[in-house]
């Protein structure tokens, strides 16, 4: 067919108008109309971040036809993308999107009671269990702590990582340094290699590494490298500053 079809109507300034709220609601929702992306959807709603290569394995479909699909997540701005070393990861948006997500997953599977479980790839402990990622901690311990300061009201995870008031009272309490503001944020974050979700950086997390390390609650064992291990006494000040139970991880 060669019927030419007018563009967006254009405004006084010659830009094309914004979409009508009614217009957004039906691309957002177009969006998750597919299987293939639902399915995508639901395996980004545990949380963790995923490459196209893996999504493509975990929805049984070809890497071609997972990268069409996730243009349309990230197009609608459902999804979005963080790069890590040399490996692109998709992530769902932000909290907000989550819950929408979920609660319309809940919506329309009445007996579902968790979300689409994935299990995250493995690396050789004792890496997975805590190592340092730069100057700051990493792996099961870089989440518990990541978990802990968010339970606690410490630290705000959505979207940019930034410390609360009561999170800048803890540090100067715990002895965590903050020095350095202005060169560097106070709370930063970088996506978790073996997690695959986001833990705590910046400021904060370094001076934290750099006291755990410094007081002996965690130690790097013989040969050196990045891995660490949490000591006796560790354990007793991780769950004094933030209510961290190791039995539950280690």
């Amino acid at each position: 067919m060669n019927e030419s079809h007018p563009g967006p109507a254009a405004s006084a300034s010659g830009a094309a108008d914004a979409p009508a709220p009614a217009a957004r609601l039906a691309a957002f929702a177009a969006a998750l109309a597919d299987e293939t992306r639902a399915s995508i959807c639901m395996t980004l709603l545990e949380g963790r971040a995923w490459t196209a290569g893996e999504l493509a394995r975990i929805t049984g479909v070809a890497p071609s036809t997972v990268s069409g699909h996730l243009n349309r997540l990230l197009d609608a701005g459902i999804c979005v993308t963080e790069r890590q070393g040399r490996h692109r990861y998709v992530r769902v948006a932000d909290a907000a999107t989550a819950r929408l997500l979920d609660e319309l997953a809940s919506y329309a599977i009445p007996d579902r009671d968790t979300p689409h479980a994935v299990p995250v790839v493995g690396a050789p402990d004792p890496l997975a269990r805590a190592r340092t990622c730069y100057d700051h901690f990493a792996g099961r311990l870089g989440m518990a702590v990541t978990d802990a300061m968010e339970r606690r009201g410490l630290l705000r995870t959505d979207g940019v990582f930034e410390l609360t008031e009561a999170g800048r009272l803890w540090c100067a309490e715990a002895g965590v340094d903050l020095a350095g503001e202005g060169r560097r944020r106070p709370a930063g974050s970088c996506l978790d290699w073996t997690e695959r979700r986001r833990h705590l950086g910046g400021l904060a997390g370094a001076g934290l590494c750099a006291r755990a390390l410094a007081e002996g609650w965690v130690v790097r064992p013989p040969g050196g490298g990045r891995a660490l291990e949490v000591t006796a006494a560790g354990e007793r000040a991780f769950g004094g500053l933030l209510g961290i139970t190791f039995g539950d991880w280690s």
